[in-house]
C-alpha cells in the first residue's frame, strides 16, 4: 500500500473501535490494477450510497479519505445540505496538485462543496488555501501510525543480526562501527534519492552504507547514479519489499533518510514512512526541511531538518552521528517515544471527530489560525 492507502486503512480502524458513535463505511479495499478497472463503479455505488442515506436522514457527517473521492462523485450538494449533513475530506497534497485542468476543476468543485478539509500538514493547507479554501474550512490533522503495527524494539546487535539474515545476499561486509542509512519510497524525482547517492554518498566515510527500498519510474536514474559514483559496494537498491522485510530494514539500519527536492506539483504532504521509521526501527531522520516533512520532524527530537539540495548539511548531520554513537542512542530513543506520543491514531481519530461533532452540532469547528489565538 501507498502512504494514502494505509492511512485510510488504520484510520479506519481507529474509528471502529470508537464506543461514542456509529461508523458505516463504503470502502474500496482492492489491489492497484483492480482499483482502477473498479474505481468508477464504486464513485457510482458511493453516490447511491451517500444519497440514499441524506434522503432518510440516516447520516450525521461524511469523511472522505482524500479528495479525489468526492471530486469525482459529483455529490448532491442541495440534498446533504437540506438535511444537514456534514461534509469533510482529508487533503494530502498529490491528490490536490495533480496538474490536470479538468481534474484540478473538479477538485475546486470539490472544495466549494465540503463543509471541512482536513490537510494532513501545513503544507497541503497551503495548496487548498491557493484553490480558494476559506480558512474557517481548514482543520490541520496530521497523520499516524499504529502503535501494534510493529515489534518491540531489541538491541541494535540483535536488530543488525535480523538485518543480515532477511536479506543475505545483498548484505554488504560493512563492519560493526558502519552506519547504515535507508530510505523506503515510491521512486519518483521529488524524493531526492538519486541526488542523494549522487551529491552526498561521496562526501561520507567508505563504512557508511545506504539501502532503498520501493520502486519507481526513478528508478533506472537511481542505478545509473549509483554506477556514476561507482557506489556498488555500499547502495543497495532493495526493489519492492514485503511488510516484514521493511520491518526488519527499519530495525536494523541506523538513521533514516528523507532527501526530497521540490517538484511542481508534486508535493510532499506529509511522510508516514518517517513515522514507520521512528516507530518500527526507533530511527531518528535526516530530512529535507521542505513542505509536510516540517510537520513530521521535530529539530533535535525526532530527527533533523537541512536545507533541501545542500548536500554538505546532510553530509554534517550524518556525520554528528558517525562520530558520536551515544548520542545516536539517545537520538534512537527520543524517535521511538515521539513517534508514539505524538501520532498515535486513537489520538489523530479524536481530533477529526471533534471537528465533525462540532459542525454537526452547528457550532463551528476552530480553523487552525484560531486554535492558535486561543492557545
Amino acid at each position: 500500500m501507498g502512504g494514502m492507502q494505509r492511512v485510510a486503512t488504520e484510520l479506519y480502524e481507529a474509528l471502529t473501535k470508537r464506543t461514542d458513535l456509529e461508523l458505516s463505511a463504503h470502502l474500496l479495499q482492492k489491489s492497484w490494477t483492480r482499483h482502477w478497472i473498479e474505481g468508477p463503479f464504486y464513485l457510482a455505488q458511493g453516490r447511491r450510497l451517500i444519497r440514499r442515506l441524506a434522503e432518510r436522514r440516516e447520516v450525521d457527517a461524511i469523511l472522505f479519505s482524500s479528495i479525489v473521492t468526492p471530486a469525482l462523485m459529483f455529490l448532491p450538494k442541495r440534498l446533504l445540505q437540506a438535511n444537514g449533513i456534514v461534509t469533510a475530506a482529508i487533503v494530502h497534497g498529490r491528490d490536490v496538485t495533480t496538474p490536470i485542468l479538468p481534474y484540478q476543476r473538479a477538485v475546486r468543485r470539490a472544495f466549494g462543496m465540503l463543509d471541512a478539509v482536513h490537510p494532513v500538514s501545513h503544507a497541503s493547507a497551503g495548496v487548498c488555501r491557493e484553490r480558494g479554501v476559506p480558512e474557517e474550512k481548514i482543520h490541520v490533522i496530521p497523520n499516524g501510525i499504529n502503535m501494534r503495527r510493529f515489534r518491540p524494539l531489541a538491541g541494535r546487535d540483535a536488530m543488525r543480526r535480523e538485518l543480515r539474515t532477511a536479506f543475505p545476499d545483498l548484505t554488504p561486509p560493512f563492519d560493526a562501527d558502519g552506519l547504515l542509512l535507508c530510505s523506503v519510497g515510491r521512486h519518483v524525482p521529488r524524493k531526492g534519492f538519486a541526488w542523494f547517492i549522487d551529491e552526498v554518498m561521496p562526501l561520507l566515510p567508505e563504512d557508511v552504507h545506504y539501502w532503498i527500498a520501493g520502486n519507481g519510474p526513478e528508478a533506472e536514474n537511481i542505478r545509473a547514479a549509483v554506477a556514476r559514483r561507482g557506489l556498488e559496494h555500499r547502495v543497495r537498491l532493495l526493489g519492492r519489499v514485503s511488510e516484514e522485510a521493511l520491518e526488519t530494514l527499519y530495525r536494523g539500519a541506523d538513521l533514516f533518510v528523507m532527501p526530497n527536492v521540490p517538484v511542481r506539483d508534486d508535493l510532499e504532504g506529509f511522510g508516514v514512512v518517517m513515522l514507520e521509521a521512528g516507530l518500527g526501527g526507533g530511527l531518528p531522520t535526516i530530512a529535507s526541511n521542505l513542505e509536510g516533512i516540517r510537520d513530521v520532524i521535530a529539530e533535535g527530537v525526532n530527527g533533523r531538518l537541512v536545507e533541501s539540495g545542500n548536500a554538505w548539511a546532510f553530509s554534517e548531520a550524518i556525520m554528528a552521528y558517525y562520530h558520536n554513537r551515544a548520542a545516536l542512542e539517545d537520538a534512537a530513543r527520543r524517535a521511538a517515544a515521539y513517534t508514539a506520543d505524538t501520532f498515535c491514531w486513537s489520538a489523530i481519530a479524536d481530533r477529526h471527530v471533534h471537528v465533525l461533532r462540532t459542525l454537526t452540532s452547528g457550532v463551528p469547528a476552530l480553523s487552525e489560525v484560531e486554535e492558535e489565538l486561543a492557545a
